[in-house]
């Protein structure tokens, strides 16, 4: 394969930005953007040079590879005819809300011989990435990823939006199964839960405590993973990363690691691009995005929500 042909369907908020890097790749032929709203499909697709759609079908023939950037409620009716005709699909997290469809997802990818990756983009972060061979055994994590409202990604609740990215990071490095939940959410701004925390335990032992919230007033993506000799703290945000090891003398040594800048959705979709080309495997696979659904389900049904 010479060059991948590809689009983006959904050019909201995130969709741009997939076409910016598509427009960007030299081995990538970008064949255009489609969105229902004409207006906006237009205005991308003159931003990046390409060509605008309000629907696929004149393309279908045309694609190899699509990133899928649609409500989390459309991912199903919007992906799945994709992947029966083989054409790979960088589908934006989470893979659905709901189990069933996500098990129709990636039903349909094995139908088509298609390649599926979800879009859990901290797991190329930098600084994730620099750590993954020093995280080994976690016993005790904690995360917060906190952040300003905003309309998008309203469609589903707190636990969906924002605290799926560390469920996805938690599962990735915790190879355990889930015993038990604890969990409360509290609905302010919107019909559905907008602040809750997890607190889960793995039959590992290690528990996770993970808290997620988009009312508030400043922006945190942290975890801090605590193991044997060892405290790691990760800011996503600014991907940094501070690391206390103790040491055999019994002191304690800290390392302060300041990732270079670095595009995480670049890499996600460079990514993305190699595995369709088969010179690497799928990074975050369907099975991967499913795990994560499925014990943000766990925790969707332990909540405790307080009546208002």
């Amino acid at each position: 394969m010479s060059k991948v042909r590809t689009a983006v369907i959904g050019v909201g908020y995130l969709g741009r930005f997939h076409a910016m890097k598509y427009a960007a790749m030299d081995d990538v032929e970008f064949l255009g953007v489609v969105d229902v709203n004409g207006q906006r499909a237009n205005e991308v697709a003159r931003e990046v040079g390409s060509q605008a759609y309000t629907d696929c079908d004149c393309l279908l023939d045309e694609l190899d590879a699509v990133s899928v950037a649609v409500p989390t409620s459309a991912h199903a009716e919007v992906s799945i005819p994709l992947l029966e005709r083989g054409i790979a699909v960088l589908l934006e997290k989470p893979i659905s809300a709901h189990l069933d469809d996500a098990r129709s997802i990636i039903e349909a990818a094995a139908k088509g011989g298609a390649k599926l990756q979800i879009g859990h983009l901290e797991r190329f972060n930098p600084a994730l990435v620099r750590l993954s061979d020093d995280i080994r055994h976690p016993m005790f994590i904690e995360a917060h990823r906190i952040s300003p409202f905003k309309e998008r990604g309203t469609d589903v609740d707190v636990i969906m939006d924002l605290m799926i990215h560390d469920i996805d990071i938690i599962l990735s490095l915790v190879p355990s199964r889930v015993s038990s939940v604890e969990a409360v959410g509290v609905p302010i701004l919107t019909d559905s839960v907008d602040i809750a925390n997890a607190r889960i335990r793995f039959e590992t032992g290690c528990i996770a405590n993970i808290t997620a919230s988009r009312v508030s007033a400043d922006t945190m993506r942290k975890i801090r993973i605590f193991q044997s000799n060892s405290y790691i703290s990760i800011d996503f945000a600014k991907a940094s990363v501070d690391v206390f090891n103790l040491e055999e003398s019994k002191q304690i040594k800290h390392t302060h690691l300041a990732m270079s800048e670095s595009d995480a959705l670049a890499a996600e979709i460079r990514s993305f691009i190699d595995a369709v080309k088969g010179v690497s495997p799928i990074k975050v696979d369907g099975a991967a995005g499913y795990r994560a659904i499925e014990v943000a389900h766990i925790i969707k049904d332990s909540l405790i929500v307080p009546e208002r």
